[in-house]
């Protein structure tokens, strides 16, 4: 079942503004959700497509 927040939860949580949500929805990045007028993100979308691991050299 998929955690809908609004932008501005989402943008806090993960330290971006929400202009750059509204960004990934629009670069199909990230997939928005319309609740009648309001746009909503799925967090466990947000963790997979924009929280990406940072490769090491001791790796």
């Amino acid at each position: 079942m998929p955690k809908l927040v609004s932008l501005a939860e989402a943008a806090e949580q993960f330290g971006i503004s929400v202009r750059t949500l509204r960004r990934r929805i629009s670069d199909g990045t990230v997939r928005g959700y319309r609740v009648g007028r309001l746009i909503r993100v799925d967090m466990n979308d947000l963790l997979k497509n924009l929280v990406k691991e940072i490769p090491t050299a001791g790796r």
